[in-house]
């Protein structure tokens, strides 16, 4: 019988109260992906993993989960998020849902975000 420390796997989970995914690692929050809702479409601005986690790939894990969630939510992804954007070059399964960052969005987000 040995003795290891039990590693769960990471996990993603929707915090609608504060507009973003969240992944968990070893029950502690590791990084996010910030959204705010507009009509049909879901905006994401921001993405960051915190350092302690960073090269594990948590990032790509965090957005394929949040944009898969999109999808069967029946919303649509706006990519301003830097991140968010690179992936979806990447990943042409979620082009079908994608629609392309505007001046009116960005001025949307703005007000939204209060900037």
């Amino acid at each position: 019988m040995s003795d290891q420390t039990s590693i769960t796997a990471p996990s993603v989970h929707r915090v609608d109260a504060r507009h973003r995914y969240e992944i968990v690692v070893d029950h502690e929050r590791a990084g996010l992906t910030a959204y705010r809702d507009r009509e049909d479409q879901r905006v994401f601005f921001h993405t960051e993993i915190d350092d302690a986690h960073a090269g594990q790939g948590l990032a790509a894990i965090l957005v394929e989960q949040a944009l898969t969630d999109v999808r069967a939510s029946g919303r649509r992804i706006v990519p301003v998020c830097p991140y968010v954007a690179k992936f979806l070059t990447k990943h042409q399964e979620f082009a079908d849902i994608t629609d392309p960052v505007t001046p009116e969005t960005l001025t949307w987000l703005d007000a939204q975000l209060g900037r």
